[in-house]
């Protein structure tokens, strides 16, 4: 068993890592709200571009356009934009996407890796995977501004024909306690993915100028950018979701570990005391009492008899 000063040593180191756990869930939370916030703030703004592409698409049968454009070919080049973490104490987060962007590059001859977060950089860095493109910024502040940057250099090789097909690797939080990676398709875009949704007041006649296609040429950058800032939010939300739930679980350990240290602590110090005690008694008996004989008061009192009754006369 460990000395008291050892268990009492445990017990602060326990208590502090208790603290550390506890605060890390409490700003894991705040950051998950605030970027909750953040996505409605701008989602009826991609909303409606992806009306407005629809509607395109329903009026202007056979609409031809590069970014609807499939190109298939023996040189196939399919890229891949990577989202994870920067950080670790998140769960299984990091380790699930990785191991399905693993998956899915196996299928490809030729694939290019797009890396955001410091997680993704280093693990294909130490596996001799070289990317094309790491965007250097970090994965935990995801704003719209960096998702027009990633799209920008998306839509640029795209229609350079240094990619044929884009696609992003995020985890998608499903509920509080379900987080699954998930891969989306982000160039070519599918005509299936914009359904005619009839409006409230009914089908008005409406006209494109100059061209449906100049205006396509202008919204699906917008409409990328929204899906890829969607994508950052979501993956930044089940990461801080992960880590809180991580946290979560590290503090009722930390606080069952307390409990039984505190029972083994209470055990040892009654221990020592029980201890104490007996040394005390022991140590308070007389001597005559401890070799177990009780002749030297009986003699001291049979020689005092005697001396008195010689003094008598």
């Amino acid at each position: 068993m460990e000395s008291i000063k050892e268990i009492r040593t445990h017990i602060d180191s326990v208590e502090q890592t208790l603290k550390i756990t506890n605060a890390m869930y409490l700003i894991s939370s705040s950051k998950l709200r605030k970027a909750r916030r953040q996505l409605s703030g701008v989602q009826p703004y991609f909303t409606r571009i992806t009306q407005t592409i629809s509607d395109i698409l329903h009026r202007t049968q056979g609409v031809e356009h590069v970014y609807f454009d499939r190109r298939p070919g023996p040189h196939h080049k399919v890229g891949y934009i990577v989202i994870t973490g920067d950080k670790g104490l998140a769960g299984a987060y990091n380790h699930n996407v990785l191991r399905l962007v693993e998956e899915r590059m196996a299928r490809d001859t030729d694939p290019t890796l797009f890396l955001i977060g410091q997680a993704g950089r280093n693990y294909f860095r130490h596996r001799g995977t070289q990317a094309d493109v790491e965007f250097l910024y970090t994965a935990q502040d995801p704003t719209v501004t960096r998702a027009r940057e990633i799209s920008d250099t998306m839509v640029t090789l795209f229609r350079k024909g240094h990619i044929d097909e884009v696609y992003v690797v995020y985890t998608e939080m499903v509920t509080a306690m379900s987080m699954e990676p998930r891969i989306l398709k982000l160039l070519p875009l599918d005509r299936d993915a914009f359904p005619w949704t009839p409006r409230p007041g009914g089908d008005s006649e409406v006209s494109y100028v100059p061209s449906a296609g100049q205006v396509l040429n202008h919204i699906v950058p917008g409409y990328l950018k929204g899906v890829l800032f969607g994508a950052l939010v979501e993956s930044f939300c089940s990461e801080q979701n992960a880590r809180m739930n991580a946290m979560d679980t590290a503090t009722g350990n930390a606080r069952d570990l307390l409990k039984s240290l505190s029972l083994e602590y209470n055990q040892a110090r009654q221990s020592a005391i029980t201890q104490e005690i007996t040394e005390i008694v022991g140590g308070a008996q007389p001597a005559g009492e401890e070799d177990g004989s009780g002749d030297w008061n009986d003699d001291w009192d049979d020689d005092w008899d005697d001396d008195w009754d010689d003094a008598l006369p």
